[in-house]
């Protein structure tokens, strides 16, 4: 397996040689941009021009990861190429986000074939529901093949979002990579940081990801009563203040809930997963420590499912994290991306965005949608 990576600045053009050195019907090119790329096409076209042959993944972010750096409306590009694994890519449309479940399945069934080892997964951020999408690929691939992936990203506009689908950006779109073969390993690991505050609540009145009232209260009034002044600034707001959901207040498994709208008319909120009715939900806000200590956890936790595969020596990693905690961390947000390199291998190469929601089981098994957390992946071959 050989890496190259680049990020290519506005006003900057073009792959470099040794990116481009590595097309081949095995190997996959990552594209990473700022919402704003799709309005300049042709540097797309160029990147995908020099790599004809290969499979092509990418979405819009809400910043750019490239090694220890975070960038805005630049465009992050990995070559990769496998030595001993087949790749295929698929994709399916989201319209809606009632198309969700529906896109999960059949994506799913397009690569549910023998010597399934992983599936990178990258969504359209504003017309799916995340947690139908996770529901339908859980139903058919179940929990012993690795998903992960996350949703496209439009900074705090909330807006506009696109993924790569037949190597050309467009919006509604779920796209998905499946890695075949008995030579690579996927690690995964997920870890968030945030402090709950307040009572916890139970969520009475729902549908899907639209939250209409907890303890029998409007839910967006309940919300701007805790946000006092940061109310006037919703959705964006809302990502410093997340939801911590689980089914029971015996349940050890905490998902969190990022919001994504709000409609005055109905005092409601729509999140990027589901709140079913009868979970119980809590406020979070942030601790800048623990979230940094968070993003090192999720690498030691990757490197601890990656070892459990067969392997210890990851060669690139993606690392997806929430726009919200961008928002929290600000001048600091690099601290987490060197968090993560600080405990993966020396040389490991790392690419990523911020999202509008993350997937990955959240220890092992079948994949969860997270909010608010940090998320890597590492890919390697032996």
């Amino acid at each position: 397996m050989h890496v190259a990576t680049t990020c290519l600045k506005p006003g900057q053009s073009g792959l470099p040689a040794k990116l481009a050195a590595l097309d081949s019907e095995t190997s996959l090119l990552l594209l990473f941009g700022g919402s704003r790329v799709i309005d300049r096409p042709a540097l797309i076209q160029e990147i995908l021009d020099a790599c004809p042959r290969s499979h092509v993944m990418g979405c819009s972010t809400a910043g750019e990861i490239h090694g220890s750096e975070i960038s805005d409306d630049s465009l992050v590009v990995a070559a990769v190429r496998f030595d001993k694994s087949r790749l295929l890519t698929t994709h399916a449309a989201v319209h809606t986000p009632k198309d969700s479940y529906a896109a999960g399945r059949a994506i799913a069934a397009s690569l549910h074939q023998p010597a399934l080892r992983g599936v990178l997964v990258l969504s359209d951020g504003l017309n799916v529901n995340g947690s139908e999408l996770v529901k339908g690929l859980n139903d058919t691939l179940g929990g012993d093949v690795v998903v992960t992936g996350g949703l496209a990203g439009d900074g705090t506009d909330f807006k506009r979002t696109w993924v790569i689908k037949d190597r050309a950006p467009q919006s509604g779109y779920v796209t998905a990579v499946g890695f075949y073969g008995d030579h690579i390993r996927l690690g995964h690991g997920s870890k968030g940081g945030w402090d709950k505050f307040g009572p916890e609540r139970k969520v009475t009145k729902s549908d899907g990801n639209i939250l209409y009232e907890l303890d029998g209260r409007p839910a967006l009034q309940l919300y701007k009563e805790y946000l006092g002044d940061r109310a006037s600034g919703l959705p964006a707001t809302g990502l410093l203040f997340p939801l911590a959901i689980r089914s029971s207040n015996t349940d050890g498994k905490v998902l969190v809930r990022t919001i994504l709208a709000v409609d005055e008319a109905a005092q409601s909120m729509t999140f990027a997963g589901d709140l079913p009715e009868g979970v119980l939900a809590q406020l979070m806000r942030a601790n800048f420590d623990r979230l940094i200590q968070g993003a090192s956890e999720a690498a030691t936790l990757t490197l601890h499912n990656q070892e459990q595969a067969g392997t210890s020596s990851p060669t690139l990693s993606i690392a997806i994290s929430c726009v919200g905690r961008r928002l929290v961390l600000g001048e600091r947000t690099e601290e987490e991306i060197e968090a993560t390199l600080d405990i993966l291998p020396n040389g490991s190469s790392q690419v990523g965005f911020y999202s509008y929601g993350e997937i990955s089981p959240y220890a092992s098994g079948a994949c969860d949608l997270h909010n608010q957390t940090m998320t890597l992946t590492t890919i390697t071959e032996f």
